[in-house]
């Protein structure tokens, strides 16, 4: 079934006799079965549907994180003055913050830098500590950076400053000479860890270290910032993730956070916490500091308890986040999608040289959803180039970008199998691009650009009680999407334009049922056409979920694509 939008349509596959066990096993619906199938649940999160689990530390007997506390245990007995480094974005910005509100808690001299994306660039380097050791730290602590900071953690080496670095991007081979690296890339005895942020091992190496030294922090209170992390950075919610989501929302309280609590004010939003306003609402706001230039507001506003400061704080994220939208709408406009969808390309290169550094990731992830295929965006940085990368889940650009930089074709850069940043010469512009689409096809990656869903539903199953059916298997997000299902015959009665982006529609069946439904994609598209135009009936995929007006829970479907 071809759509609208030239995407074929197909029902995920699963095992029908898997299924049937899983219902009768569990005494769940069909439908719970089959998406529990469809995810590859294991046992434990296939418990968590009803049940609840003791988050516990799973790294107490890791060699890293032992050897690693003792180093950090050795500096606060010798009150030595620490430097917590890390990334501008959301991961980087709360990993810090947890490390703040530790130090602060043990009364620990420390100072943190977050680094400014355009004048100091991405993570450590020799230029960033020559200028931090002014400062005098006898140890730096790199959250989210240092796995590939060889020589800036050489010329720490050489001025007798100890490192740490709690990371999870790909690491570069030799080892940076840290005195401890917590990173299960590693490939030494927790790699199947590698799905967890750098907030999420940061948690847990803190957690290990308050024990340790019998601090009395709190630090489950800040567990909604390791969800908030976990979201923002694109971890998978399965597995530990899952159990940190539910274990965060379940025990959040907005009165003892009142960062969180101010922007949610300031959003008109109601006060009850879910996923989707982590990572659309809180983390883009977050981020808007680091991409326009102000990359501690973030660090302020989650470590402060000042309220005036909060309120500030919040206020200026806000105005930075509107400034980002409308930048990001206009470079969108601009941005030619049918020349580049022309070029044909397994991976999508977009130059642009007059881009803000600091959309780059965004935009990037807007041409990744739109070509189903993964996406980079490069700019200008004065004599260099800077760009970023967001790819789909067959190919892990992380990788990719790490062996560009051991063949010298980027300057520096890191990543993960879904997102990644870099440095090059200008002059390197086209063989780094040449490098990045053969690696494409020696990975053997082949693209499936069908639209999938989960089960074709009739229309009178979109109701409250098949909502609340399927909202057992939540937290949804990466790995665990939102469930997408097939609704035919059915016929638009009323449409109107929000916001100037949105198409909100009330869809009607043949036998009546009337339904309310949105689309975010492109107001340019076939289907905000069809939205707008069509009077006959047709067919959608599209996604249910609850939208609140006047304080009311409603029902909508997201529309993801139609077939005529």
């Amino acid at each position: 079934m071809i759509s609208v939008s030239g995407r074929k349509w197909q029902e995920r596959k699963t095992n029908s006799k898997l299924v049937e066990k899983i219902q009768q096993d569990f005494n769940f619906s069909k439908i719970i079965s089959k998406l529990i199938v469809a995810r590859n649940f294991d046992e434990n999160e296939i418990y968590l549907i009803d049940n609840f689990l003791e988050l516990s530390n799973v790294f107490y007997k890791n060699q890293d994180f032992n050897k690693s506390v003792e180093l950090i245990e050795n500096a606060i007995n010798n009150k030595e003055n620490i430097c917590i480094l890390g990334d501008y974005d959301v991961d980087g910005s709360v990993a810090v913050s947890l490390w703040i509100k530790f130090l602060e808690n043990i009364n620990h001299p420390y100072f943190y830098y977050i680094p400014d994306r355009e004048k100091d660039g991405y993570g450590a380097s020799k230029r960033l500590f020559q200028k931090l050791i002014k400062k005098k730290p006898k140890l730096v602590v790199m959250v989210d950076c240092g796995s590939t900071s060889s020589e800036a953690i050489d010329f720490l080496n050489k001025n007798n400053i100890k490192s740490l670095v709690i990371d999870h991007h790909e690491i570069t081979k030799p080892f940076p000479k840290a005195n401890m690296i917590i990173n299960p890339k590693k490939n030494n005895g927790y790699i199947e860890y590698d799905y967890l942020c750098a907030t999420t091992l940061t948690y847990f190496f803190l957690d290990m270290l308050a024990k340790k030294i019998k601090s009395k922090i709190n630090l489950r209170k800040y567990l909604i910032y390791v969800l908030l992390a976990t979201v923002c950075d694109v971890m998978p919610l399965r597995k530990l993730n899952r159990l940190i989501a539910i274990t965060a929302l379940k025990e959040f309280d907005f009165n003892n956070n009142l960062a969180i609590n101010e922007l949610y004010k300031l959003n008109n939003k109601i006060n009850k916490i879910n996923i989707n306003d982590l990572g659309y609402l809180i983390g883009p706001i977050l981020n808007s500091g680091g991409r326009l230039g102000k990359s501690n507001y973030a660090v302020e506003l989650l470590t402060t308890k000042n309220i005036e400061i909060i309120s500030k704080k919040s206020k200026d994220l806000m105005v930075l986040n509107n400034k980002r939208k409308k930048i990001e709408f206009a470079i969108l406009k601009f941005i030619n999608f049918k020349k580049i969808e022309k070029e044909n390309k397994n991976v999508i290169f977009y130059y642009e040289p007059s881009i803000n550094e600091g959309l780059l990731g965004i935009i990037a992830a807007r041409l990744k959803d739109y070509f189903q295929k993964p996406s980079i965006v490069i700019t200008n940085s004065k004599n260099f180039l800077k760009s970023s990368a967001r790819s789909t889940h067959n190919y892990d650009i992380g990788k990719a970008i790490k062996k560009s930089l051991d063949q010298n074709i980027i300057i520096n850069g890191g990543g993960h199998n879904m997102a990644a940043g870099f440095t090059l010469q200008k002059s390197k512009r086209l063989i780094f691009e040449e490098f990045i689409l053969n690696d494409f096809i020696k990975s053997n990656t082949s693209f499936d650009t069908s639209l999938k869903y989960d089960s074709q539903i009739s229309s009178t199953a979109f109701n409250k009680d098949f909502f609340d059916d399927i909202k057992r298997i939540e937290p949804f997000g990466n790995s665990n999407p939102l469930p997408t299902f097939f609704l035919k015959d059915l016929k638009v009665i009323k449409s109107s334009i929000l916001k100037e982006k949105y198409i909100s529609s009330i869809l009607k069946s043949k036998t009546g049922l009337s339904i309310n439904t949105i689309f975010f994609d492109s107001l340019d598209s076939k289907i905000a056409d069809h939205l707008l135009n069509y009077k006959k009936y047709f067919n959608v995929i599209g996604q249910i979920n609850e939208y609140f007006i006047n304080n009311k829970k409603k029902l909508q479907l997201i529309i993801k694509d139609i077939t005529l």
